[in-house]
């Protein structure tokens, strides 16, 4: 069983820049897919990102070349690194274990908290 503990979220203006972290509790974090999903208030959850054990990445188009997933494997943290943010991103950021790695919220077997990120 994986926790996961978010942290870095905020209030920021349009245009500027968040990083979220995501820390996980399991010794498999190596071989695990991480993402990214978001909730905007009232609406479905989103696929933002993933990066699976070998560093390939994923994003939604509504992201790409505004977002960065990575990860650390020796801190076993994944990061979302968010620029250029619009008022539109402003929504519930939740780290999440893929499996199969993809954006569907169908492969997600593990929920962290969750953090918010209000773009302003």
């Amino acid at each position: 069983h994986v926790q996961l503990v978010e942290s870095g979220g905020g209030s920021v203006q349009a245009g500027g820049s968040l990083r979220l972290s995501c820390a996980a509790s399991t010794g498999t974090f190596r071989s695990a897919c991480m993402g990214w999903i978001r909730q905007v208030s009232g609406k479905e959850r989103e696929g933002v990102a993933s990066i699976d054990s070998d560093g390939e990445t994923t994003y939604a188009d509504s992201v790409k070349g505004r977002f960065t997933i990575s990860h650390d494997n020796a801190k076993k943290t994944a990061y979302l690194q968010m620029s250029s943010l619009t008022p539109e991103d402003t929504a519930v950021y939740y780290c999440v274990v893929l499996n199969p790695c993809s954006l569907s919220l169908a492969s997600v077997t593990q929920w962290g908290q969750g953090t918010q990120v209000t773009v302003s």
